[in-house]
């Protein structure tokens, strides 16, 4: 039987026996987290960190307290990343019943889990990080939507974290809403086309308030581009195309929204946050490596 993404990391969390045992209350007095990042917080606001992580609790399975399970499972994912959640947003000067409210709202979050996989297309298709990766990343995308472009620090960190295990794989596909994402995904691949599309992918996304056919044929001079070439493809509408197969791709395998990402074929649907996916991630490569490991009955 599959075992999900969930349960298998739940197992993880459940199973971890520090190699030191907590003395009761210990995580009750301790100020410091290994990890979590404090700089620039005032003495009030980390008050405010340590009393909502030893008030609320940790989404993993545990039934622990954020602060309690930062202790005793200093392994676990989802409380490493909802005290960083807390400290970020009590940085940007969220007030505390505005972060207990997001916290309370990921306690009825179930973990994200991976769907079954679905056959998606991807030979032409812009690539980031080596062909030969272990997992390979399927992102649909909008140039004009502002999850999408808060999501590209987010998936860089994790290509940063696993250069030789991980890729992505870029896909068009621009909401109707969005007026400007339609001619983005066209001038994007124009730029693939020379070769010069993560350049493209990222004036587009550091713009994406700012989107407009001038703006466009500026970046395009600025990273380099044919601009005769680039013009006449935008033109013709050569990669119109292209961008209506990934539309027709993206709701084949089920997306309705972006951004959308797709872990070996099968759905994300969890939050894109750095340290969520990397939960998904660690799953994934740790599920590819017992395949590969020959049993012992074919030694």
């Amino acid at each position: 039987m599959r075992q999900t993404v969930a349960s298998a990391a739940l197992a993880l969390c459940l199973a971890f026996v520090p190699a030191i045992a907590q003395a009761p209350g210990t995580w009750e007095k301790i100020t410091e987290f290994a990890g979590l990042d404090q700089s620039n917080l005032s003495a009030e606001q980390k008050q405010t960190l340590l009393h909502l992580l030893r008030a609320e609790g940790c989404n993993c399975g545990c039934t622990m307290h954020i602060a309690e399970c930062r202790v005793k499972d200093p392994r676990c994912g989802r409380s490493r990343g909802m005290a960083a959640m807390v400290a970020r947003e009590l940085r940007e000067g969220k007030t505390a019943e505005s972060i207990r409210a997001t916290l309370e709202r990921r306690m009825k979050e179930a973990p994200p889990v991976l769907d079954e996989a679905v056959p998606i297309p991807i030979e032409g298709a812009p690539v980031k990080g080596p062909a030969n990766a272990r997992i390979t990343l399927v992102e649909f995308s909008d140039f004009q939507c502002p999850y999408c472009a808060a999501a590209v620090h987010r998936i860089d960190e994790i290509l940063a974290k696993h250069p030789a295990d991980v890729r992505l794989v870029f896909k068009q596909f621009p909401l109707d809403i969005h007026s400007q994402a339609a001619l983005a995904a066209e001038a994007a691949l124009a730029a693939h086309a020379q070769g010069k599309f993560w350049p493209m992918h990222d004036k587009l996304y550091a713009n994406f308030r700012d989107l407009s056919p001038d703006k466009i044929d500026q970046w395009a001079k600025e990273i380099g581009l044919d601009m005769a070439r680039f013009t006449a493809d935008l033109k013709a509408g050569k990669y119109r195309h292209v961008v209506a197969k990934e539309l027709a791709q993206g709701e084949q395998a089920g997306v309705s929204g972006t951004p959308t990402l797709f872990v070996d074929g099968k759905h994300y649907n969890g939050p894109i946050e750095t340290q969520a996916l990397e939960e998904v991630l660690q799953a994934e490569l740790k599920t590819l490596a017992a395949r590969a490991t020959p049993s012992p009955r074919s030694q």
